[in-house]
């Protein structure tokens, strides 16, 4: 699973990574948290990559309701051709989606320990991600997306048996453009545990009410 990232990454260091044009004046998220809007990058209809912001948590285009995306925070790689919320997307409507770590809890005998997960190097990288547009009659659409999941690697497993795909910068334009068979294909390419960290924070991430630099500050002792 995963249930809360961060993307404080400046948009410059963003637009040489994913290729997209935009500059858009965004603010850093040390926190971000689901039904929050957050960029991603998807293909135009020009056949480029384009950033945009999308709502955290899939609302299918049929849906009766916004509530549902709630509940459609992450979508498991293994099911993700079966489930109907997912299977329009991934035929269409596939995404990257920028972070520069996320966060998982080791549940322990005094509680839950929050952990930052991150590259080695503190680069930027992508979660697989799917999205959609949902409008009801008379209503402005809204567009939001979903993280897709896997099996934690070595590095997470100790903490989580879930983890979102991070795909390898060279599986981004096969997940952005293939047919679905070989875009499924892709999210086995994914970056290494050795080139992860992992490391415990305080509890201060356990809110969404703080989104500040102190979310991945270290624990000590």
């Amino acid at each position: 699973m995963c249930g809360r990232y961060s993307i404080t990454t400046p948009v410059e260091g963003m637009r040489r990574v994913f290729g997209f044009p935009e500059r858009p004046n965004l603010e850093p998220r040390y926190n971000l948290a689901p039904t929050q809007s957050a960029p991603i990058v998807r293909l135009g209809e020009d056949g480029r990559r384009h950033l945009a912001s999308l709502r955290w948590g899939l609302i299918p285009s049929w849906a009766k309701e916004a509530a549902i995306g709630s509940k459609l925070i992450n979508a498991r790689s293994e099911t993700l051709a079966e489930k109907p919320s997912f299977r329009g997307p991934l035929k269409s409507r596939r995404c990257l989606v920028p972070a520069d770590g996320f966060y998982e809890w080791l549940k322990t005998d005094a509680g839950k320990q929050p952990y930052r997960i991150a590259l080695a190097d503190g680069g930027v990288f992508a979660f697989a991600g799917l999205w959609d547009r949902w409008a009801l009659p008379g209503q402005d659409a809204v567009e939001s997306f979903t993280i897709i999941t896997t099996a934690a690697n070595e590095l997470l497993s100790p903490i989580h048996d879930r983890m979102p795909v991070m795909l390898d910068p060279a599986a981004y334009d096969l997940w952005l453009t293939a047919p679905p068979k070989e875009a499924l294909a892709a999210l086995d390419a994914r970056i290494r545990s050795r080139a992860m960290t992992a490391y415990r924070v305080g509890p201060r991430v356990n809110s969404p009410r703080n989104d500040d630099p102190a979310c991945l500050e270290p624990m000590v002792g």
